[in-house]
């Protein structure tokens, strides 16, 4: 019969078990349950609750973090390669991809774009605002960020961050094209999901 158990912990657990010199019966009477539960455990046959995996973690005085870390740094890395960067063009603003996004409702999930805005253009509302946070930084040219009742000069190197539930424009004032990187969270989903 195949072993069903996706997750594996009972090597590194037993391993430290055995390196602090604690046997199985020392841990399962701590932890409360049988002696062969733990034995399974350590080899694999079966996964255990999160509170017992928690309470052994906790006899052993091991570091949860220290169990999940293989799982932790082997998530996806995703890369937007240049040639293959997706572009939305929407009332002389053009948005290009910078972020891949898998999971818009993470809390943690950002969308980033690098945008181009025409001379005389515009990109936002002076009407409404939207729930989040956002951040930019300006490559080249010049520009303002009207906010609210307030108006705040941008030009090249500059950076601004703000929260994006005060109605907001960003209007390109120079002669040439306003180019920047900008990061919006939660995402606006400007592109589609991949």
């Amino acid at each position: 019969m195949k072993n069903s158990v996706k997750h594996r912990f009972g090597d590194r657990l037993r391993e430290i078990r055995e390196r602090k010199g604690v046997t199985l019966r020392a841990v399962a009477e701590k932890v409360g349950v049988s002696e062969s539960l733990i034995s399974q455990i350590e080899r694999n046959r079966v996964s255990p609750s999160i509170d017992t995996l928690f309470s052994i973690v906790d006899v052993l005085g091991v570091d949860p973090d220290y169990l999940f870390r293989d799982y932790r740094q082997a998530r996806k890395v995703n890369i937007v390669r240049s040639d293959e960067r997706r572009t939305v063009v929407t009332e002389g603003v053009a948005y290009s991809q910078l972020s891949v996004l898998h999971e818009f409702d993470n809390e943690y999930a950002i969308e980033a774009f690098h945008m181009e805005i025409d001379a005389g253009g515009e990109k936002g509302s002076s009407d409404y605002g939207h729930p989040g946070m956002e951040l930019g930084y300006i490559l080249e040219g010049k520009g303002e960020l009207v906010y609210g009742t307030g108006t705040y000069p941008l030009r090249k190197g500059d950076s601004v961050s703000f929260s994006s539930d005060i109605p907001h424009v960003l209007r390109n004032t120079g002669k040439g094209r306003l180019t920047a990187m900008w990061v919006i969270t939660p995402p606006r989903k400007l592109f589609f999901r991949e």
